[in-house]
């Protein structure tokens, strides 16, 4: 067994213990950054394979701007994890059902193809990745392409939409009221007597 069939096993036990991690974390900044490993492993394996490129853009575009970022928004967000427990009871055993049928149909696709695979071509010493990606995804998959972008763009809005719900514990300013409010409003001018305190000797002498 080679070195790199040994480093596959490593990493591909990695990458399942985190992406399980990811599901049965309790708290959301520990399923994150169990995701953050679970993207930089897959990154190494497409290393292994000499899919430079891919395992750059994975580790740079993912890991280090989009988990980041979800990383913070979640250690921001005022997170009730009470509402979400509710109903797992219900719902476990139609998601452990659908879970095992994912995983056995994937499971069946990979060992029909495992005997069946055939050996990679060793690439030329010019072969260029990148170059042959890009001129596959903008000729032969260009339609596919374009439904991804329109894909995380829905998302994205879906996501935007979900978060702009209506709260009661926080206060939003407007800055438009801001702008047009007037010192009258704000500040009020009261009229109070002064009030002298009386040195403590003479107060003395008086009760004498």
């Amino acid at each position: 067994m080679s070195f790199d069939t040994v480093l596959f096993y490593l990493l591909a036990i990695v990458l399942v213990v985190a992406a399980f991690r990811v599901i049965t974390a309790t708290s959301p900044v520990t399923g994150v950054l169990h995701l953050i490993l679970t993207f930089f492993t897959a990154s190494m394996m497409w290393m292994l394979i000499q899919a430079e490129f891919l395992s750059l853009v994975l580790l740079i575009v993912y890991v280090g701007a989009v988990m980041v970022l979800f990383l913070f928004v979640v250690m921001m967000l005022d997170m009730r994890t009470e509402g979400l427990k509710q109903g797992l009871k219900v719902y476990l055993p139609l998601g452990l059902t659908i879970g095992g049928i994912m995983v056995l149909e994937m499971a069946f696709v990979v060992w029909r193809a495992w005997g069946d695979a055939p050996a990679l071509p060793v690439p030329a010493d010019d072969f260029d990745n990148t170059l042959a990606l890009g001129t596959a995804m903008y000729t032969q998959y260009a339609y596919a392409v374009e439904i991804g972008g329109v894909v995380l763009l829905v998302g994205m809005i879906c996501a935007i939409a979900l978060t702009m719900r209506k709260r009661a514990d926080f206060k939003r300013t407007h800055p438009s009221k801001q702008v047009r409010v007037r010192a009258a409003d704000r500040v009020r001018l009261v009229s109070m007597p002064a009030q002298v305190e009386t040195p403590a000797a003479q107060s003395e002498g008086a009760e004498k």
